[in-house]
């Protein structure tokens, strides 16, 4: 191996590798092994003494301040001409003895059970909820009631009132079940845990009646999809208006709405067959007349669907809120 510092002198050679002489003199340095100096034990002036760590843990453990907080503790020792450290130094000392945990008993709530039901037919499942529609002025608003068929998508009952009541619901219900012709005891009614929801009134009235219950979880919006994207459909049409002269004509309008809703609006949720055909039954005879009309135009221009004979948009058999896990993986 040649050295090439010997061959050109040392200043060359580093020059043509490109190191400084410097770090040439530091890597042929021999390396020395350095004990590491034994660290100084320091003593700080501002320590507390173990006397003065267990009085602050025996004034705070007496039964006189035993429901006192921290500061409260220290004001009133100051007061009395005692100071067994700073407010930082007390919580210091009793976070090391693991006692600055919240000591007030709060109440818990069980965790709320995630609905899980499933319509396979109109008059199964009923969703409703209550939304405020605005008034003529500002912080004004009235109440609409709805209650919609889940499997349907069909408004089976409406109602818009200035204020918001359990008694006014209890009717609503009364009449809809009524011209519904429902078997009570084969229904539920979800809704969330709005006051008049969950009000004596109406848990009476179903109670009676043999109709089950179904609440969503607090702040979970999924719980309830079907009527909270019903109301974005009233909300976010054309014709809603930013505000209502008066109570009669926001009942006007829903009017229109619902009667657009129910007898003329294709849906999507629902095979873009409308909530009446649905409820009503007439879903083969819309779908075998759309099919006729499909296969007709198939016939004149068969090339133009690549996927084959066409078919009418199908139907859900099954329409779930929040679907079981099992479900879904089968």
């Amino acid at each position: 191996m040649i050295d090439l510092a010997a061959a050109i002198g040392e200043r060359e050679a580093c020059r043509l590798l490109g190191f400084s002489r410097a770090t040439l003199k530091r890597h042929r340095r021999p390396l020395v092994a350095v004990e590491p100096k034994p660290r100084k034990q320091t003593s700080f002036a501002r320590k507390l003494s173990d006397q003065e760590r267990e009085a602050i843990r025996d004034a705070f453990h007496s039964d006189r301040f035993a429901d006192l907080c921290v500061r409260e503790v220290y004001a009133i020792l100051l007061d009395e001409g005692v100071y067994l450290g700073s407010i930082s130094t007390i919580y210091r000392v009793l976070r090391e003895a693991g006692e600055t945990q919240e000591r007030r008993r709060f109440a818990t709530h069980p965790t709320r059970v995630k609905p899980e039901l499933a319509a396979t037919a109109p008059l199964q499942v009923w969703s409703w909820d209550i939304t405020k529609l605005p008034g003529p002025q500002k912080w004004t608003h009235y109440n609409l009631y709805v209650v919609l068929d889940v499997f349907s998508r069909y408004v089976v009952a409406w109602r818009l009132e200035a204020r918001e009541s359990a008694v006014l619901a209890e009717e609503m219900f009364t009449q809809a079940l009524i011209r519904e012709n429902v078997d009570p005891k084969g229904l539920i009614v979800h809704a969330d845990g709005g006051p008049a929801m969950t009000s004596k009134t109406l848990a009476q009235l179903f109670s009676d009646l043999g109709i089950a219950q179904s609440r969503s979880r607090p702040h979970v919006s999924n719980d309830n999809p079907f009527i909270e994207s019903h109301f974005k459909t009233l909300k976010y049409g054309p014709s809603y208006p930013s505000r209502f002269a008066n109570l009669e004509q926001a009942r006007e309008f829903c009017r229109q709405f619902f009667d657009w809703y129910n007898n003329q609006h294709r849906h999507t949720g629902i095979g873009l067959l409308t909530p009446a055909d649905v409820h009503c039954g007439r879903v083969e005879q819309k779908r075998d007349a759309r099919r006729a009309v499909l296969h007709a135009a198939h016939s004149v221009h068969p090339e133009r669907f690549v996927r084959g004979l066409p078919e009418p948009p199908s139907l859900e058999p099954v329409v779930y809120i929040n679907e079981p896990e099992a479900a879904e993986a089968a």
